[in-house]
């Protein structure tokens, strides 16, 4: 069944005309407050849908293939003098850079690792890295394991080695770059 249409629909009316008889309200001396800013951190990590699920389990399994077993405390490059690692814990070289990774996921901190030993070389031979002892990770510590694993097998590190325990213990190493060519 067809509609009729009307030949001159009305207008429709303005905002202001439909709002021509309201009175604003007077002031009321009230003070509005500004809401507490959000915590940093969200206290719940939202759910992941089913197949992001998936993808991180699969991923999470992978990266244990490329984590090495045990924490290595030092490594010396074959060929280096054995009192390399001697000399590093024990100031021979100032420490000429710093960089700290905390906070970062691992492959932020990869990324920052790998610019930081390209740079550091034009600034001196010895350098500490801080990584944290991984006291408030989730589960297992991730970044110790893997900042000495990228140090032993990064061209530029002839050997590294924990720091002293007033200057971080486990959760820093120094690392001994080769000289600038």
């Amino acid at each position: 069944m067809p509609v009729a249409v009307a030949a001159n629909p009305e207008p429709e009316p303005d905002f202001p005309a439909l709002m021509r008889h309201v009175i604003p309200l007077k002031p009321d001396g009230r003070v509005q407050h500004p809401l507490p800013r959000p915590k940093p951190r969200p206290l719940r990590q939202p759910k992941p849908s089913q197949g992001e699920s998936e993808h991180n389990s699969l991923f999470a399994q992978m990266l244990g293939w490329f984590e090495p077993a045990e924490l290595e405390h030092q490594h010396r490059r074959p060929g280096m003098p054995n009192g390399t690692l001697r000399k590093l814990r024990g100031g021979h070289w100032p420490v000429c850079a710093e960089l700290d990774l905390h906070g970062l996921d691992r492959f932020e901190a990869h990324e920052r690792l790998a610019l930081f030993l390209h740079h550091a070389r034009q600034l001196g031979q010895c350098v500490r890295i801080i990584h944290g002892k991984g006291l408030s990770s989730r589960g297992e510590p991730v970044l110790p394991k893997m900042v000495r694993a990228w140090l032993s097998h990064h061209p530029d590190v002839l050997a590294f080695c924990e720091t002293a325990s007033h200057q971080g213990g486990s959760g820093a190493v120094l690392a001994l770059l080769k000289r600038p060519s």
